[in-house]
């Protein structure tokens, strides 16, 4: 079962996924998050890194742009807090670099910074 915490950032209602373990496991998990949280009339979804598949963190597995592609058609904005500089890629980097740039996807190391780029 998906389960969220919730909070409001001006205007919008925050989903935060709960849970210790890895919940995201492939494309079709993160899809629940998403529709989970739509349903629940959150307009943002924010994951905790750990609650992440290693395999989304590794560009050449296409699961993070798969990923990212969804949330972004569906207007659901994203934030995974998380320290990314541990994965040692250059394409990694640049690739979180771009999505902070962007207004939907944001890679954030606090629950404070990802409230202040989801409201």
């Amino acid at each position: 079962m998906i389960d969220f915490d919730f909070f409001q950032a001006h205007p919008n209602k925050i989903a935060k996924l709960k849970g210790t373990g890895i919940i995201i496991n492939n494309l079709q998990d993160a899809i629940d998050v998403l529709g989970n949280a739509s349903y629940l009339q959150a307009k943002a979804v924010v994951i905790e890194e750990h609650q992440i598949a290693s395999s989304f963190f590794n560009l050449k597995t296409g699961f993070a742009g798969d990923v990212l592609q969804k949330y972004s058609n569906y207007q659901m904005k994203l934030a995974i807090i998380g320290t990314f500089d541990k994965y040692n890629s250059k394409a990694l980097d640049a690739f979180i670099t771009e999505c902070n740039r962007g207004s939907h996807i944001y890679f954030v190391t606090d629950m404070d910074t990802a409230l202040g780029k989801l409201s």
